[in-house]
């Protein structure tokens, strides 16, 4: 999943977050709750910012949740059984749809 979030921005809001993913900000905040790795900060009227490190902290979880069919229990272990041999193998893949994005873009305008 390649999501569009600027990378010059330093926080994002909940809604822009759920927008990129697809998803509805009840279930952004429902994956707060749930898992340690997202620490967003939240602003004097307690909306959550996330930073880019918790943008790529979702997607590593909507990929174990989403993608590969994974419980919120099995995420959880995963992550923090294997949390770094899982981010590499995330980052390639993340690397990797977007090398084939750009690729498309330029077949495209041949």
């Amino acid at each position: 999943m390649h999501i569009e979030l600027s990378k010059d921005k330093l926080y994002f809001s909940i809604g822009e977050v759920a927008k990129a993913f697809g998803v509805n900000a009840s279930l952004i905040r429902f994956w707060d709750k749930e898992f340690d790795i997202l620490k967003p900060k939240k602003n004097a009227k307690g909306n959550r910012m996330f930073t880019q490190e918790d943008v790529k902290n979702l997607q590593l979880i909507y990929h174990l949740v989403k993608e590969r069919g994974f419980t919120l229990e099995g995420a959880k272990t995963h992550l923090k059984e294997k949390q770094k041999k899982t981010l590499d193998k995330f980052e390639i893949i993340a690397k990797l749809e977007g090398v084939k994005a750009e690729l498309t873009k330029i077949k495209n305008g041949l």
